[in-house]
């Protein structure tokens, strides 16, 4: 599946974490819809993900973290990765944040959720391989217009609108020699969502490319910092395609993550 570039820019704004789900479950053609970007938008043989539409209760159903108790979801989106790959975590990063921005696209509300879900349930609603656990989930369905009084006084809702500036992130090539399609991936990349909104991502900046490491390995509390830094990267590559300019990633040791390399000229000045 190519990555709708149009559409999932257009996303990047209206995208946020909800909490509370109305009761109206999803259509069996949105079913459909989301069960085969599911299955064809999967970059990386060791990560995928499976809408799962019944049991959301049992996987969710009161679990509290930073973003709150989850209720009235229906169907939930499992992301699985491949445990014995060193990178796992950064793939299923960017491949969940690919189905979670076609869920935005089409109207429906989600949540990353890592730390805070049923790990035994929610693995007996899906077949997985051995080596292979659901690393994060994602509740998804019909969230009302307006936030709840209890989304809106969620700490971790206020920190969300607070955003880094990119002089604090970015380092290498000087800001006045930025590309347009390097400063609108970087825009991008500042509003994916991570945990407890810490946006953990540090970018170095060349003519060509944007290496993505992490701030400080290690204090990963239970949400994967490489996770993060995924869901950055699949930002960083939409923005990038929206402003016509296509690259490559490349998997890096840590504390870096990965590369993205433009691929020809972009004709971006």
């Amino acid at each position: 599946m190519d990555i709708p570039a149009e559409d999932w820019n257009a996303a990047f704004p209206v995208r946020r974490a909800r909490r509370r789900y109305g009761s109206l479950p999803l259509e069996p053609d949105m079913i459909a819809h989301i069960h085969q970007v599911c299955r064809g938008f999967h970059p990386f043989p060791q990560a995928r993900a499976e809408l799962v539409t019944h049991a959301a209760d049992a996987v969710l159903g009161g679990m509290k973290g930073s973003y709150g108790i989850i209720k009235g979801a229906t169907a939930f989106i499992a992301f699985i990765g491949y445990m014995d790959d060193p990178h796992v975590q950064e793939k299923v990063g960017y491949t969940g944040e690919g189905i979670i921005l076609e869920a935005t696209a089409r109207g429906l509300a989600t949540c990353w959720v890592a730390g805070t879900f049923r790990r035994k349930f929610a693995s007996a609603t899906v077949e997985l391989a051995r080596n292979e656990s659901i690393i994060a989930v994602s509740p998804i369905g019909y969230a009302p217009q307006s936030f709840t009084l209890a989304e809106k006084l969620l700490p971790a809702v206020v920190r969300a609108h607070q955003r880094k500036p990119l002089s604090d992130l970015a380092s290498g090539l000087e800001e006045t020699e930025w590309p347009q399609w390097m400063r609108a991936a970087l825009e991008a990349a500042r509003l994916a969502p991570s945990a407890y909104n810490r946006q953990p991502w540090r970018f170095h900046l060349e003519p060509n490319s944007i290496t993505i490491s992490v701030d400080i390995p290690g204090r990963e509390f239970t949400f994967s910092k490489r996770l993060d830094c995924g869901i950055a990267m699949l930002h960083v590559e939409v923005a990038a395609l929206h402003r016509g300019v296509r690259g490559e990633w490349e998997f890096l040791e840590s504390p870096q993550v990965a590369r993205f390399t433009v691929s020809g000229d972009t004709g971006d000045p």
